[in-house]
């Protein structure tokens, strides 16, 4: 397996909307001791408050919005395509439940922060800036209850990436 190496994250190249949309990411956040991870599609890249970040949205009945919300730091790991079933895997079934970072075969790594995964070929290592539930007041989308038939609103999680890690 390849080693990791930090990237400048102003020399990332990725298509945020591929990356986010298509490939997915797995959120992880705890310790060795305890940690949970989830599959996301929904997101966003970018500069706020003069920091490169990555915007996170989790329902608070994800196991893992528990690990977000009680941690600092918290990982975003993007895999290649051949860990598609891994991927989906993760975002269908709870940590509760089930050990799913066994079952999806993934290796995780300790060594920061936060836990992240050796399959990864890039990863976000991410300070939390600012968690917000969204406010139903705000949407302007007429067909947003599609989204929130059950009124769960996502914590929106804005993460300043501390270190990006890339494969050699």
């Amino acid at each position: 397996m390849s080693k990791f190496v930090q990237i400048a994250p102003s020399e990332l190249l990725l298509n945020p909307f591929t990356t986010l949309d298509k490939d997915w990411m797995l959120i992880t956040a705890g310790n060795k001791k305890s940690f949970n991870t989830m599959t996301a599609s929904w997101g966003a890249l970018g500069v706020i408050w003069n920091k490169y970040t990555v915007t996170c949205y989790i329902r608070p009945q994800r196991y893992t919005h528990e690990f977000v919300e009680r941690e600092e730091y918290f990982t975003c790991s993007f895999l290649e395509s051949s860990y598609r079933q891994a991927l989906a895997l993760c975002g269908r079934v709870s940590g509760r439940d089930t050990n799913k970072v066994k079952d999806a075969d993934l290796t995780p790594i300790f060594d920061e922060k936060a836990p992240y995964f050796a399959e990864a070929n890039q990863v976000f290592l991410c300070r939390k800036l600012y968690t917000q539930v969204i406010d139903p007041k705000g949407f302007k989308l007429p067909d947003i209850d599609e989204n929130y038939a059950a009124k769960d609103y996502h914590t929106i999680v804005i993460g300043e990436i501390v270190k990006a890690l890339g494969k050699k």
